[in-house]
C-alpha cells in the first residue's frame, strides 16, 4: 500500500494517539453513515420558488446511537428547500422534528433552527444522514431541545448531501440556510407562522446562528424571532486560521481554504499551492469530521505552498482579506436578544475575535450577553456552555427579562 501524500513517516507519538482516538470514535457515535443510495438529495429540475419553498420531503427518523436501539420520540420529516447564499439561489436539504408530546408551555410551541457545528465537507456527512443512522455527534442538544418540548429544524448546509461545495464558515450563505429552515417547516405545516423561532449553534454552527442573527432582519424580516445562542464563534477567519495550522484540527483550515477556493475563483487560491497541497485540498473536501482530524492532524502548510509560507501568510492579500472581511461577522447588530459564550481555553477558535464580535454588536446597541467559560478546550466548552444555552432558550420563550453584559467584558 503506497504511503500517504501528506505524510511518509512514521507518525508521532502524539498523532498516534490522536489517530486512535479518532479511530475508537469513528466505530461509535460520531462515525460518518455510508452515502444514501436513493437520490432524495439530487434536486429536481425545477427549482424555482422563493427562500424556504419546499422542493420534497419524506418520513425520516432520529436514533440516538449507531445501532439504532433508541428512537427519538419525534416525528421526523427529511425536506429538501430553496435557500440563497451571496451569489444567489440554491438548494438545501434538512431534518425537521417535532415532539410527540403536546406542548405544555405558554403560547405556541416554539421552533430552534438549530445549526450543527463542523461536519466535514463531503456529502455523508450530512446532519440528515448522520441523524437517521444514529451517528450526529450532536444528538444530544438535539435530543435536548426536543426534551423541552421545542420543534427543531436542522439545515445540513449548502452542498451537504446536496451538489456543489460546502461554503464553510460563510455566515453570508449558512445563515440564510437556517433561516430558510424554518420557512420550510411552516410551509410543510409543521410549525405556523406566528410561532416564536429562536437560533442555536455553536463552532461552525455559532458562525451560523450568529449569521441567522445579523441576516434575520433583512432576509426574514416575517420570522417570529425571539432571540439566539451563538457558541465559540469563527467570526474572523484571518484571525482563526492562524491557530489551526500544524494543529490536531488542521482539516478544519483545509475546509475554509477549499470553500474560499471554490466560492472566490478570481483569488487563483490554488495556484499557491505545490503538487502536495492540491492533494491536499482535493482529499479534504471528501472528508467528515472524524476522517478529517485523523488524516490531516498537525498538516503544516508550509509544507503545500509553492513558496514555502504558510496558508496564514497569504491572509493580508488584498484581494483575500477583502474576501474575507466580506465573510466577517459583527458588522450587523442582531435586533432580538443574544448570548454569546466561548470558553478562554477553547484550543480550536481563539477567542478573542469572538468577543470582539460580541463587543461591536454591543457598540451597535444590540442587547447581548457574552458569557466567558473556563473550561479547557473546544469540545469542553461546548459541554460547558449547555446549562446556559437551554437557560437562554427557556428564558426567551418565557419572556423572561434579559440582562446585557455589554460594557462588562
Amino acid at each position: 500500500m503506497s504511503q500517504s501524500v501528506l505524510s511518509r513517516r512514521r507518525p508521532s507519538r502524539g498523532r498516534r494517539v490522536l489517530l486512535a482516538l479518532a479511530a475508537t470514535l469513528g466505530a461509535g457515535l460520531v462515525a460518518a453513515p455510508p452515502a444514501s443510495a436513493d437520490d432524495f438529495y439530487t434536486p429536481p429540475a425545477d427549482t424555482s420558488g422563493a427562500p424556504g419553498t419546499v422542493l420534497r420531503s419524506e418520513p425520516s427518523v432520529f436514533y440516538l446511537d449507531p445501532l439504532k436501539a433508541l428512537r427519538a420520540p419525534a416525528d421526523v420529516t427529511r425536506v429538501m428547500y430553496t435557500s440563497a447564499n451571496a451569489q444567489g439561489p440554491t438548494v438545501v436539504t434538512g431534518t425537521i422534528l417535532k415532539p410527540k408530546a403536546a406542548w405544555f408551555g405558554a403560547g405556541e410551541r416554539p421552533v430552534v433552527a438549530y445549526a450543527v457545528g463542523t461536519q466535514g465537507m463531503a456529502d455523508r456527512c450530512a446532519p440528515s444522514k448522520q441523524l437517521a443512522a444514529g451517528t450526529e455527534y450532536e444528538g444530544a442538544f438535539i435530543k435536548g431541545l426536543l426534551a423541552r418540548g421545542y420543534t427543531v429544524a436542522v439545515t445540513d448546509y449548502e452542498g451537504l448531501g446536496t451538489p456543489g461545495v460546502h461554503p464553510y464558515v460563510d455566515p453570508r450563505s449558512l445563515g440564510r440556510n437556517v433561516l430558510d429552515s424554518v420557512r420550510a417547516a411552516q410551509r410543510l405545516g409543521i410549525v405556523t407562522s406566528t410561532a416564536p423561532v429562536l437560533v442555536s449553534g455553536y463552532s461552525e454552527g455559532g458562525n451560523a446562528a450568529a449569521g441567522a442573527l445579523e441576516l434575520a432582519s433583512s432576509y426574514a424580516p416575517e420570522l417570529k424571532l425571539k432571540g439566539g445562542y451563538a457558541g465559540a464563534v469563527p467570526a474572523d477567519l484571518s484571525r482563526v486560521a492562524p491557530k489551526l495550522d500544524g494543529s490536531p484540527y488542521a482539516a478544519f483550515l483545509g475546509y475554509a481554504v477549499a470553500a474560499l477556493d471554490d466560492a472566490e475563483p478570481q483569488l487563483r487560491i490554488r495556484d499557491l499551492l505545490n503538487e502536495r497541497g492540491q492533494q491536499f485540498l482535493d482529499r479534504v473536501q471528501d472528508s467528515c469530521l472524524i476522517d478529517g482530524v485523523a488524516s490531516f492532524a498537525f498538516t503544516q502548510t508550509s509544507t503545500l505552498t509553492k513558496d514555502g509560507r504558510p496558508i496564514a501568510d497569504y491572509l493580508s492579500r488584498p484581494d483575500i482579506a477583502a474576501a474575507l472581511a466580506e465573510r466577517r461577522l459583527g458588522t450587523v447588530r442582531p435586533t432580538v436578544p443574544s448570548l454569546v459564550a466561548h470558553s478562554a481555553l477553547d484550543d480550536v477558535v481563539d477567542y478573542a475575535q469572538d468577543r470582539d464580535m460580541a463587543r461591536s454588536w454591543c457598540s451597535q446597541g444590540a442587547k447581548v450577553r457574552f458569557q466567558t467559560l473556563v473550561t479547557p478546550t473546544h469540545v469542553g466548552g461546548a459541554v460547558a456552555g449547555f446549562p446556559s444555552a437551554f437557560a437562554f432558550l427557556e428564558g426567551r420563550v418565557a419572556g423572561t427579562p434579559f440582562v446585557s453584559t455589554c460594557g462588562t467584558f
